[in-house]
């Protein structure tokens, strides 16, 4: 999202303390998108909307220090937000749920995602309180970001969504997605209401797929990790949610303890990534294998191969991670493209473009029954980085954010990486 108003009049209004007040729950029609591709899917996102102001410094600062910033921006923001802003501009039928405030920031955040394509007509708005807001300190010497968040006020509770609501936010729905904020109106989403209305507005009573993004560990996520079909997480998540030894082991961990879940990705920065994904039938002739071993099989396979962006996986396994246990299934090794240095200008929004990559993934997954399975690259990525990037596009961003190569890394990756094994997962999502 591109910034929209100067950063004097976008400086966020502190909580009142006045007392809360009831929030619209009334679609607004100022606000409601139309669809990207009237045959595209639909995915419903839930969680975290809010509006950054970056400012960009040479190096972070130290305890007692004053710096100048060398640029501030205002921009839209959040986990949900910018996932979906990337999912509708490649194409998808982008649908969210979030709260804001009726202040400058909401209404800016609002018109912001409307631009982009997404349907923000089922947003809770209240009329007083303010909208969430986050400083992102921006290190131009590590490329990294520090993000200091402000939640929204009144914060959003499940009463603030009503049956009636929920149903039509739901109708048409292929995939679901929660960044596991808000999380307990999230969870009456995921968990209660779902589960009684899908029934009503599914006319094959079939469930709708629920991915969920595992920043870190917060208030809710092991309902969410338990009611998810598809997972994908920090670098540090699997490990401090399963305690195992390593990134390798923590996976089958989390297969083993969440049986539901079809498969798990781990983002590795500029590593790449690594997926577990479940096999559906165990192969009684599979061999078995220490999953850290199979890890250095794979990355020597991948360092012999060219620079570019590269995925390599393994046959079905049983695979045994040392003190917790085996799970039969594939491992992927993914490689990321090397970002020239002068080319990067740091990772703000990374993961959430990489999780809408994967919401437009799942789609084509399903549009491409005919491709040949062994083939490494699917013959689109070009023209879905092009088309992410012509919707107001703005020096390479996703929602204003300079993504470009960052972004890039993610996409491709995640293309080549489906490539390996799309039929396999042709259930992630039933268009």
């Amino acid at each position: 999202m591109s910034s929209i108003y100067s950063s004097t009049a976008m400086l966020p209004s502190f909580p009142s303390s006045s007392s809360r007040s009831s929030s619209s729950l009334t679609p607004r029609a100022n606000m409601s998108s139309t669809s990207n591709q009237p045959d595209a899917p639909t995915v419903l996102g839930f969680g975290g909307v809010s509006v950054d102001l970056l400012a960009t410094v040479a190096s972070f600062p130290k305890p007692d220090d004053k710096i100048r910033s060398t640029s501030m921006k205002v921009q839209g923001g959040g986990n949900a937000g910018n996932a979906l802003t990337c999912a509708a501009r490649l194409g998808l039928n982008a649908r969210l749920i979030s709260k804001v405030a009726n202040d400058a920031q909401g209404r800016g955040a609002l018109e912001e995602l409307q631009a982009d394509g997404v349907d923000v007509s089922f947003f809770v708005v209240s009329e007083e309180g303010n909208s969430p807001f986050t400083y992102v300190i921006v290190d131009n010497q590590t490329k990294t970001r520090t993000c200091i968040h402000t939640p929204g006020s009144p914060p959003m509770i499940p009463d603030d969504l009503k049956s009636s609501t929920l149903v039509s936010a739901l109708k048409g729905v292929s995939l679901a997605y929660f960044d596991v904020r808000l999380h307990e109106t999230a969870l009456v989403i995921a968990h209660e209401e779902v589960s009684d209305i899908k029934s009503h507005i599914q006319a094959n009573r079939r469930s709708i797929p629920i991915l969920i993004d595992a920043e870190r560990l917060r208030e809710g996520l092991d309902e969410f990790l338990h009611l998810s079909d598809y997972v994908v997480c920090s670098a540090k998540l699997p490990q401090a949610w399963s305690n195992a030894p390593t990134v390798p082991s923590a996976l089958v961990s989390m297969l083993l303890r969440l049986p539901k879940v079809k498969f798990v990705i781990v983002t590795l920065g500029s590593d790449g990534c690594m997926m577990l994904e479940r096999s559906i039938a165990e192969d009684s002739q599979a061999e078995e294998m220490d999953v850290d071993n199979m890890v250095e099989q794979l990355k020597q396979k991948i360092d012999s191969v060219k620079s570019g962006p590269t995925c390599v996986p393994s046959d079905i396994t049983i695979l045994q991670a040392k003190g917790v246990g085996t799970i039969c299934g594939r491992l992927f090794l993914g490689k990321a493209e090397k970002i020239p240095e002068l080319e990067l200008v740091d990772t703000t929004g990374a993961g959430d473009a990489f999780i809408g990559a994967i919401l437009y993934g799942s789609h084509q997954l399903s549009s491409i029954g005919s491709s040949d399975r062994s083939s490494t690259s699917l013959g689109y990525p070009a023209d879905a980085f092009f088309k992410l990037e012509a919707p107001s596009y703005h020096n390479g961003s996703v929602r204003g954010r300079k993504l470009g190569p960052g972004f890039r890394v993610c996409l491709f990756f995640l293309f080549y990486f489906i490539g390996f094994f799309w039929i396999d997962i042709v259930l992630l999502v039933p268009f």
